[in-house]
C-alpha cells in the first residue's frame, strides 16, 4: 500500500490527485499539505484520514490538530518533515510556485519518489532538481505525454519536442489586452485550472515554463523544443523523429489521466475518465503564436538560453505579477512588461546553490514589486 504525501492537496491537482485515489484503493493518504482552504483541507482530513498536514495558518494549524488530534504544521520546515518521512512512499509535488523547490529537493535527496506538478521547482532550480533523474515521474499532461512516448525509443532517433498550446482565453481575442477583466483572463476553455496557471496560460508564460521544464526533463536543447498553438488541447505533445514524422499523444482533455499515470507508474491501469471518441471530434486545427502580442513565451525561452538566474528572476516576476493582476493592482499586459524589466538586472550564473536560488528569488521579487509601484 502506497503511502503518498500530497502538496498542495487544496489546489486543482491536489483535489483531482485525491479524486484518483479515491479509486485506487491500494494508495494511502499519509499526509495533506494546504496553503489558506482551511475547510476543503477540514473536509480532506475528515475523509482521508493522513497521519500529519500542513497549512499556512498557525491558527487554523492550531484548530485541525485539537480536532483530529494529528500533528498539524504550519512553517516551511514542516513540509520537509512531511516528505522525508520514513512512512512516505510518493510525493506529489502540486505546490504552486517556488515555494515547491524546496520540499520537492528534500523529498529527493530522501530517496522518495516524486509526482511533479510543480513546474517552477524545474524552472528555478532544475540543475539541482535532474541529479535525481530516476525519482521524478512529470504531471503536466504535456510532460506525462513526451514521457510515454519517448518510452523505449532511442535518444538519437529523436529530433525534437512538439508542446501544444491551448492559446488560452485570447488566443483570437481581437480586443486590448490592456483591458480584458480578471474574469476574462481566468475563463480558460479547455481546462479547469487555480488562479495563477489561469493567468498563466493566458498570457502564454505557463507554456513558457514547460518549455524550460522539457528542457531539464528531456535533456533537450531550446532550439529543439517547438510551442505549437492547439485550441481543442486533445493532443498534449509530439516528438519528432529525425525523419521527419511525428508521433502524438492524443487523450481526453483532464488531468485525471496523467495523474493517475504518475501514481501508478510504470503500470498503466484502467480510468474511471470517460475515453476519448475519435469520431466524436469536430477537428484538429494548429496555429503559431504571436509572440508580439504574447511576449511572455519569448521571454522564458530567452531566459532558458541563458540560465543561471535568469529563469529564477523570470518565475520570480511573473509571480509577483501574476498576483498583482489578480488583485487588480496592474493590468494584464503589463504582467510581462514587469517580468522583462526584472530579468533585464539578472546576471546568468552556471549553477545556482539551493542558497542562492533563494536569494535571486527574493530579490528577483523586490525588483518586480518597486517595478510595478512606478507603473502606479
Amino acid at each position: 500500500m502506497p503511502n503518498v504525501v500530497i502538496l498542495g492537496s487544496t489546489g486543482s491537482i491536489g483535489t483531482q490527485t485525491l479524486d484518483v485515489i479515491r479509486t485506487l484503493p491500494e494508495f494511502k493518504v499519509l499526509g495533506l499539505a494546504a496553503g489558506t482552504n482551511f475547510r476543503l483541507l477540514r473536509q480532506q482530513i475528515a475523509e482521508f484520514k493522513p497521519q500529519f498536514a500542513s497549512i499556512l495558518s498557525p491558527e487554523h494549524a492550531s484548530a485541525l490538530r485539537e480536532e483530529f488530534s494529528i500533528p498539524v504544521y504550519s512553517e516551511e520546515d514542516g513540509l520537509e518533515e512531511m516528505v522525508t518521512d520514513p512512512r512516505c512512499d510518493l510525493v506529489v509535488a502540486a505546490m504552486v510556485g517556488a515555494a515547491g523547490l524546496k520540499p520537492t529537493l528534500a523529498a529527493l535527496q530522501a530517496g522518495k519518489r516524486v509526482a511533479l506538478a510543480n513546474k517552477e521547482t524545474l524552472v528555478a532550480g532544475g540543475h539541482l532538481v535532474m541529479r535525481y533523474r530516476d525519482q521524478l515521474v512529470p504531471i503536466d499532461s504535456e510532460h506525462s505525454a513526451l514521457w510515454q512516448l519517448f518510452g523505449g525509443r532511442k535518444r538519437e532517433d529523436i529530433a525534437g519536442i512538439v508542446l501544444t498550446a491551448s492559446g488560452g482565453p485570447f488566443y483570437s481575442y481581437k480586443g486590448d489586452l490592456g483591458e480584458v477583466t480578471i474574469d476574462q483572463a481566468l475563463a480558460h476553455p479547455r481546462w479547469n485550472m487555480g488562479g495563477k496557471i489561469s493567468i498563466d496560460s493566458a498570457t502564454l508564460m505557463n507554456k513558457g515554463l514547460e518549455v524550460i521544464e522539457a528542457h531539464w526533463l528531456f535533456d533537450f536543447p531550446y532550439d529543439a523544443i517547438d510551442v505549437v498553438v492547439h485550441p481543442q488541447s486533445i493532443i498534449h505533445s509530439l516528438i519528432r523523429l529525425q525523419d521527419g514524422a511525428l508521433l502524438a499523444h492524443l487523450g481526453t482533455t483532464d488531468m485525471r489521466l496523467p495523474i493517475q499515470y504518475a501514481l501508478t507508474y510504470p503500470q498503466v491501469q484502467k480510468s474511471p475518465v470517460k475515453a476519448l471518441d475519435l469520431a466524436a471530434l469536430d477537428g484538429l486545427t494548429f496555429g503559431t503564436v504571436d509572440h508580439e502580442r504574447f511576449p511572455s513565451l519569448r521571454l522564458a525561452y530567452t531566459a532558458g538560453r541563458e540560465g543561471g538566474a535568469k529563469p529564477i528572476a523570470l518565475n520570480a516576476a511573473n509571480e509577483e505579477a501574476v498576483w498583482a493582476f489578480l488583485e487588480g493592482r496592474i493590468k494584464f499586459s503589463q504582467i510581462p512588461e514587469v517580468v522583462s524589466e526584472v530579468i533585464q538586472a539578472f546576471q546568468g550564473k552556471s549553477f545556482p546553490t539551493l542558497e542562492e536560488i533563494l536569494a535571486i528569488d527574493a530579490e528577483a521579487r523586490l525588483q518586480a514589486q518597486a517595478c510595478m509601484g512606478r507603473r502606479g
